[in-house]
Order: C-alpha cells, then structure tokens, then sequence
C-alpha cells in the first residue's frame, strides 16, 4: 500500500471519529431520526423483502441464465430498432408495477445481459413510475386532472430520459453495440421461456396486489384473491419447472409440503411465502447445471443489492423519517411542506429533489401528497413530486450506482429531477 493511500486510510478514520466524539445523543430530534431510521428499516424488511425483493431477486436471476444475450441485445441492445427497443423496456416494466427498488434486480439482469443504456433506463423508470393502479388511484384521490398527467408525464418520461441517456453516452453505447455476435440457438422453445418468465412475474405482481380504496370493481375482486391467484401460478411454475427445467416431481412435492403446512400454521402470508423461497432454492441445488446457475445468479443479485439498499434505507430514514411519521426525520417535515407552496421554480425543484431521495413503496405516495396538498402544497410541484418520487429513492441510487457507474447514475438522477420540475411548472401553469 502506497503511502497516499495510507493518507487517504488515515483521514477518512479521523472524519469518522470526528463523527463519532460529537455525535449529538442528547438531542430529541436526533434521537427521534435514529428510531426513524431503525422504524423505516424494519417497516421495509416486513413488507418488501419477501413479497417483493425475494421474487424480484429469482427472476432477475432466471433472466441471467435462461435469456440468451444475443435477445436482449436483438429487442433492447444499443443496435436494436429504436421503436421496438423502447416499446418493449416501457410496456415490460409497466407491467410489473413494482417499486423503486423492487425494480432493481430486474434492470440489473437486463442491463448486463447486453440491454442498451437507453432501454434499460426506460425500463429502470417505467417500472415503478407507470404504474396503472398507482395512477387510477391519483385520479381518484387528487383529481383527474393530476393522474391524466401523471399518466402521460410517465409514459413519457420513459422514453425521452432512455434517449437522452442514448445521446449522453453514446461512445459507450458503441462500444457496448459491439458485442452483439449473431444469433445462436435457444436452448428450449421461446414460448417455453415466455410462459416460465411469465408464471415468475405474475407471482410477483399478484403477491403484492395493494388494497384499493373501493370495496367493489375489479381491483378489489383481484385484491381479494391475490393469494389465490398467487398461488394458482406458483403451481403453473412448478409444472412448468418439472416438464421443461429438470426438476424431479418428488423434490417438488417435498418443498411443497412446507409450505402447505405454514400456510395452515399462520395467517402471516409471507411465513408460507418464505418457505416456498427457501425450500426452492434447496430443489434447485439438487437439480441440473441449469438450476444451480438460477439460485447462484438469484444469489449474487441479493449479495450486491440488498446491503446498499439497507443503508439507503437507514439514510432515508434518519434524514425525512418514514412515510407515516409526521416530523420524525432531522430535517423537519415543517420545511419540506413551507416549501413546496405556490408554483415557482424553488417549489417544483425541490419537491422533484425531495421526492427523488424519499422512499416511496408503491402506492404510498398518494395518502402523502394528499396530506402535503391540504396544507398549502401547489398542484404543479405535487405533479413534480409525482414523477421524481415513486421512480427513485436513495436507495435506489446506491445500487443503480454500482451496476451503471457515477456518471451514468447522476445523468439519469438529474434527467428524472430536470423533467419534474419543467412538467410540474407546466402542469401548474396550465392548472392555474
């Protein structure tokens, strides 16, 4: 070791203990943002890890094994036709409805199986921004007029940040083109791989249907059935695991029974849930080449991600609190709601940038704003919140730093932030 590293070592422990001497423990908010923090982070690990993260975790795996780079790379890689490219990362993430970070692992297993910059960032923002309920439920709580905008303030956002993040980096985008290597066979029929994916992804959406507000319609038929339906296509995947994948029927059965009989044991949906995950990885281990690369792919995903995001999450909270706390944080939520009046460029800049780094699980950004728009909030940065917030978070930006880079993750962070604040000066203007 050299010695400017010994120096840059030795510095970086005396910040640290700088730190640590002045730590401000006597204070009531900071004690306040500590319970914030450790509140927000087991607030995640009951409702998102297991239902959200573990599924997302399996497919984002699935997909580095079982999705050849050369099809990523013929519908999203950086030399595929643009229209299809971003018509399919849009409407695919769309689909999933998913979280900030949920979305995370599956845009890591594209974006390194060969996917254009450009369409994975749509897909990376698509995900947990075009989200057909999220946006149901804003114009029904906030106004008509606030979810058309957030609908096509989505859509397009999808496309035009994946274009311009094309433009920004093209030299990189070139270099990645290049890899493409023609066609090789498939190892099963696509229809085969198609329906697989789509068991996976239909377990993840279904498991984490959210509770619409009316107690009549279709949402709430859906709602009311969601581990029904969950459950339906966890059969559809283990009958699709054992015809086409190699997994032998009594293994199967055996990592079933577990599950059976905590579903009976204990109300807590996610106790059978985490079973069926644990009990499948072991199947998994005990089959062919095929399967072990799934579990180690799933594995790698969650060894990266899920550290980044619990510090993420931690930071998130010890800075703005969790999401039902009414001035937790060590920023005083009094702040954030004085200055998000009117529709000046300050009100729709920072609710973009206050939006971006707060932790929004899905559909949870709705009972907020209607909080923030009783007490003064203007109906412009309210749409800047609406576009910045469910699409990012800290969290989120810590992992998508370590798959993408620095570069790449402050020019989408910004693009998402930039795009907010004009729609929301617009949508104000317009609004009145």
């Amino acid at each position: 070791m050299n010695m400017k590293q010994i120096l840059k070592n030795i510095l970086i422990m005396f910040i640290v203990f700088i730190i640590c001497y002045n730590l401000p423990l006597e204070y009531k908010r900071f004690q306040n943002a500590i319970f914030e923090s450790l509140k927000l982070l087991r607030w995640y690990a009951r409702e998102h890890v297991i239902l959200c993260l573990v599924p997302a975790f399996f497919i984002a795996g699935a997909i580095a094994v079982f999705v050849s780079q050369q099809s990523v790379m013929k519908y999203l890689g950086a030399q595929a036709n643009k229209i299809i490219a971003y018509s399919v990362a849009s409407i695919s993430g769309s689909i999933l409805a998913v979280c900030s970070c949920t979305v995370l692992p599956l845009f890591t297993g594209i974006y390194r199986r060969g996917a254009g910059l450009g369409p994975a960032t749509a897909f990376l923002y698509s995900g947990p921004a075009i989200n057909v309920l999220a946006i149901i439920l804003t114009a029904r709580i906030l106004g008509y007029q606030l979810g058309i905008a957030r609908a096509i303030g989505a859509i397009l956002f999808s496309v035009v940040i994946g274009i311009l993040m094309e433009i920004i980096f093209k030299e990189d985008i070139d270099k990645k083109g290049g890899l493409f290597i023609g066609e090789t066979e498939e190892a099963r029929p696509i229809w085969q791989t198609i329906l697989y994916f789509l068991f996976m992804i239909a377990i993840l959406v279904f498991a984490n249907w959210g509770k619409p507000i009316s107690h009549t319609g279709l949402w709430y038929e859906i709602y009311s059935n969601k581990w029904i339906l969950t459950t339906i296509f966890a059969i559809l995947l283990g009958i699709t695991l054992i015809l086409w994948y190699g997994i032998k029927l009594l293994h199967l059965v055996l990592a079933t029974i577990p599950v059976i009989i905590a579903a009976f044991l204990f109300k807590n949906p996610m106790i059978p849930f985490g079973i069926g995950a644990i009990t499948l990885s072991i199947v998994l281990n005990l089959s062919g080449d095929d399967m072990k690369d799934w579990f180690f792919q799933t594995y790698d995903l969650s060894k990266m991600i899920l550290p980044l995001l619990g510090i993420g999450v931690l930071i998130a909270g010890f800075c703005l609190g969790t999401p039902d706390s009414t001035d937790g944080g060590i920023i005083p939520s009094r702040w954030i709601s004085t200055m998000v009046g009117g529709n000046s460029l300050g009100a729709n800049l920072f609710a973009s940038v206050a939006g971006a780094f707060m932790y929004f699980a899905t559909l949870t950004e709705v009972p907020i704003l209607q909080g923030l728009l009783a007490n003064g909030m203007g109906k412009g940065p309210a749409l800047a919140l609406l576009l910045a917030g469910p699409a990012l978070s800290l969290p989120n930006m810590l992992v998508i730093r370590s798959v993408m880079g620095t570069k790449k993750t402050v020019a989408y962070v910004s693009l998402v932030v930039i795009m907010a604040t004009i729609s929301g000066m617009i949508f104000g203007k317009i609004v009145g």
